[in-house]
């Protein structure tokens, strides 16, 4: 995917610039590519410019008590990652480490900062962005907090099948994470999320090969996510 292709595409935020304003981005737009398992930014870093997915996956994490990790946030192509500390003129207050093989485009801040938030549509679509992850936050610190272990796994399997979807098949997640990641994701230990998952498997709620989990039964895991 190029330059152009990203500007254009209808489902990223910079579409809703106008045609001079894609033009001089250009002139401000550079790609990276990213391995397996390699940082985007780490905690504590200052903000290098405005970052957006263009593929691949990226778990955002903070680092708890005892190094422990706790993933806040998962995003997918064309999802923004770093802003919030970007015009909050602080430092990130997670780190960003790419799950797959990935690209990522980053903008000058002050391009971002000076040209494009002064384009209405694009700074109304930033405001409801960071609204949107703002509630979401907020419905996880509840979910993290008062559900019990099973309905906290049942949760984040569902949040994997609506942030990627599934493979060709119509029941494999797409996307492949270690039980560690999907532990961190659930705020529970490795081997909770271990013996969780082959209980899921056991109920014949889920299948289980290797890194590939399949959803057999999205109702059934939507019930235990509810009841907690």
């Amino acid at each position: 995917m190029g330059i152009k292709d990203i500007l254009d595409n209808p489902n990223s935020i910079f579409c809703l610039l106008n045609r001079e304003e894609k033009e001089e981005l250009e002139q401000h737009i550079s790609l990276a590519h990213y391995k397996k398992n390699e940082f985007v930014f780490k905690e504590g870093d200052r903000p290098t410019g405005f970052m957006m997915l263009v593929s691949g996956k990226v778990k955002i994490f903070k680092e708890g008590v005892g190094g422990r990790e706790q993933i806040i946030r998962m995003a997918r192509p064309l999802g923004i990652i770093g802003y919030r500390a970007l015009f909050a003129e602080e430092n990130h207050i997670a780190s960003a480490v790419t799950i797959e093989e990935s690209m990522i485009c980053t903008i000058s801040p002050d391009f971002v900062l000076n040209k494009a938030l002064k384009n209405n549509h694009f700074s109304l679509n930033i405001i409801r962005k960071l609204s949107k992850e703002l509630g979401f936050s907020n419905a996880r610190t509840v979910t993290l907090t008062q559900k019990h272990i099973r309905g906290r796994l049942a949760e984040s399997l569902l949040l994997l099948k609506d942030k990627y979807g599934f493979e060709h098949d119509g029941t494999t997640l797409k996307v492949y994470l270690s039980r560690e990641d999907i532990a961190n994701l659930s705020n529970m230990t490795t081997s909770n999320a271990i013996r969780t998952l082959s209980t899921f498997a056991n109920e014949k709620v889920i299948a289980i090969d290797g890194r590939k989990i399949k959803i057999l039964d999205s109702n059934r895991l939507d019930r235990i996510s509810k009841l907690g």
